[in-house]
């Protein structure tokens, strides 16, 4: 057995037990971080943990090699998405291995990166005299809004030492991805007054105010791919808007007390969201004043959930030009419509790139899938840096 095979072995080993791990945002991921930074301290690797505000989470930082600025940080997500209501044909939270693929929950997105660095950790422990470190960042709750980076970076900031590269590793088929989109997501909260339908001059409905600023969403998400520019290196090409949910109403002879949705815009680099939203914060401001005039209880309020920054391609960037060569990428500039962690490592001031096994189009399905051979890709690139330590 080569040693990618053998690095490639141990990754799927350590893959089954970290999908056994539900670690869906809604839940702790105590229990991976504890089993991540077991491995990592048997390998001699100084770790540390940032925890959320209540400690039910926590982010790891990690680091072989020595005390010094510069070497490379591995960095992903321990969180995944709900598989509630989805269609598998296996438990999601157990491997299974069926012809040339690893079937689970976050096998693509993104414990199959993690499961690689864990599985590289001993190579990088066995170099002898690393002129630089390796470092690991492992975090929370990226798939609701990247909330658990931000504190990760401060700390990293904080105490060190600085890398000169990250590497994030969402899935990109081991190809090198310079480029992301930044994501906002917002909630609208429409209240109203209750009253029987049949008398519509004595409450106000919610959700029929709020159609109108669904509507305005609707002729502004037009309105940006109508404007995108056709040189852009993203597919969809510019910026992007989505109502994701809407919730509202109790019966349907009652005028609703409560309409609530949400949506996100997804930018490229350069482009404020706020300011593409001013007109629309302008109309819900409109309708809370309107609608105080209808019942004093009645109102309308958008507030923002998260922002997550675009990543850009760097010139010349050191993070990129590592990726490639580690993964024998020799392609195009290449630019993702997702948002991840990358923006907030690069807007820290790091050298930024996006590497990892499997495909995005994999991400958040049923039956969810890493190829081995995506798996194999990752363990040469591990190997490599192991190499490029020395």
């Amino acid at each position: 057995m080569s040693e990618v095979e053998a690095l490639s072995a141990r990754a799927a080993e350590i893959l089954d037990r970290l999908v056994s791990f539900d670690t869906t945002s809604r839940s702790s991921n105590l229990e991976l971080i504890a089993f991540a930074e077991g491995r990592l301290r048997d390998c001699g690797a100084d770790t540390r943990r940032v925890a959320n505000a209540d400690g039910s989470k926590a982010n790891l930082i990690a680091r072989i090699g020595p005390d010094l600025a510069g070497g490379v940080l591995l960095s992903g997500h321990t969180d995944v998405v709900p598989v509630d209501g989805q269609a598998w044909t296996s438990d999601p939270f157990a491997v299974a291995r069926r012809g040339g693929r690893l079937y689970g929950r976050g096998t693509a997105d993104m414990k199959g990166f993690l499961a690689l660095a864990l599985a590289a950790a001993p190579d990088f422990a066995a170099v002898a005299q690393p002129a630089l470190p390796v470092q690991f960042a492992f975090t929370y709750d990226e798939e609701i809004g990247c909330l658990g980076a931000p504190s990760l970076i401060a700390e990293l900031a904080r105490t060190g030492p600085r890398p000169g590269v990250v590497i994030v590793g969402e899935p990109t088929n081991m190809e090198a991805v310079s480029g992301h989109k930044g994501i906002a997501t917002f909630r609208v909260t429409i209240l109203g007054h209750e009253a029987h339908s049949s008398l519509t001059h004595l409450g106000v409905s919610a959700v029929m105010e709020a159609v109108p600023l669904m509507q305005s969403l609707r002729r502004l998400a037009q309105e940006l791919e109508s404007a995108a520019d056709p040189a852009s290196p993203f597919t969809p090409k510019g910026a992007s808007l989505t109502i994701g949910q809407v919730r509202g109403g109790t019966a349907v002879n009652i005028l609703a007390r409560e309409c609530v949705f949400l949506f996100d815009l997804r930018v490229p680099p350069g482009i404020d969201p706020r300011a593409i939203l001013q007109p629309f914060f302008a109309q819900v401001a409109a309708l809370d004043a309107q609608l105080k005039t209808r019942s004093p209880d009645a109102g309308a309020r958008v507030e923002a959930r998260s922002g997550t920054p675009p990543m850009a391609p760097e010139t010349d960037g050191a993070a990129e030009r590592l990726a490639r060569r580690l993964a024998g990428d020799n392609g195009p500039i290449r630019a993702v419509s997702y948002a991840a962690e990358a923006g907030q490592f690069q807007e820290a001031g790091f050298s930024t790139v996006i590497c990892g096994p499997g495909s995005i189009e994999q991400a958040h399905q049923p039956d969810e899938y890493l190829e081995l051979s995506q798996l194999e890709r990752g363990a040469a690139f591990m190997g490599r840096l192991a190499e490029a330590m020395g």
